[in-house]
């Protein structure tokens, strides 16, 4: 059983939770959809397309950081999908767990607004985009990420970070 620890990261219509999801099956991991863990106040707030402030994502950070924390500690591997769109909510998963995996899912804005244009059943405005774009911050080189370009067919993408994790994070995205 693989034992790694990812979050696959990105603004709001990156696909996070399409290839979150996918990866968790490849892996034979529990997959954990961030957007799940919002208290609903943030709900509420997204909804109605104000973006949430750092204190708003706090307890949301918390409690992603606890199931991480459990997987490490239990030594079992768990794929996250959520946005951490800055290095200081990256650091919240870090402190948790210093071997988890940044997986970062881009694509051009053009390509990320059809998306949510077109996306049902989600409390995420495609309002929202802009804010999201504006405070995203890639991660560093110190953050040990790795970057996809998600305008390829998810399953080639999951394949590619299936492959990397075999050979222990060598490759390139």
């Amino acid at each position: 059983m693989h034992t790694g620890r990812y979050v696959v990261m990105g603004v709001a219509g990156a696909g996070k939770t399409v290839i979150g999801s996918r990866l968790a099956g490849t892996l034979g991991v529990e997959f954990v959809e961030g957007d799940e863990y919002h208290p609903p106040a943030n709900v509420a707030k997204m909804a109605a397309g104000i973006p949430l402030g750092d204190d708003d994502r706090a307890a949301w950070l918390a409690a992603l950081a606890a199931r991480i924390a459990a997987a490490r500690r239990g030594e079992r591997g768990l794929v996250v999908a959520a946005s951490v769109l800055k290095r200081s909510y990256r650091d919240v998963f870090r402190a948790a767990d210093p071997a988890v995996r940044f997986i970062l899912l881009t694509a051009p804005r053009p390509v990320i607004a059809e998306r949510l244009e077109h996306r049902t059943g989600h409390y995420m405005p495609p309002s929202l985009l802009d804010s999201q774009l504006a405070i995203l911050e890639p991660p560093g080189a110190d953050e040990s990420a790795w970057v996809y370009d998600n305008e390829r067919q998810p399953d080639v993408i999951v394949a590619d970070i299936a492959t990397r994790i075999r050979r222990g994070g060598e490759g390139k995205a």
